[in-house]
């Protein structure tokens, strides 16, 4: 998903002049639109779709994070010890 600063950074007033071509280009070219106002960023317009992908990757990605702190924090049970937590043994 890399950006292509010649096309998807536009000012916040072509967002109120025309919203559904905005939200089209999104979710036709799978990138986030960059708004700007008075030359700044201020806000992000994405597919939906893609920002749910996003947001799942995200959440796997700090879950395997949390695991390996567990791991180097020797939080960390043995395979009989959690088949005994979640009732399979």
């Amino acid at each position: 998903m890399q950006t292509k600063f010649s096309e998807d950074v536009i000012p916040l007033s072509d967002l109120k002049v025309n919203p559904g071509k905005v939200v089209h280009r999104t979710n036709d070219t799978h990138r986030p639109i960059l708004l700007t106002s008075r030359g700044r960023g201020v806000a992000v317009v994405q597919g939906l779709d893609d920002y749910e992908k996003l947001a799942e990757e995200l959440r796997f990605v700090n879950a395997i994070a949390q695991g390996l702190a567990d791991i180097r924090q020797g939080n960390t049970v043995t395979v009989a010890e959690a088949k005994k937590l979640l009732g399979n043994s």
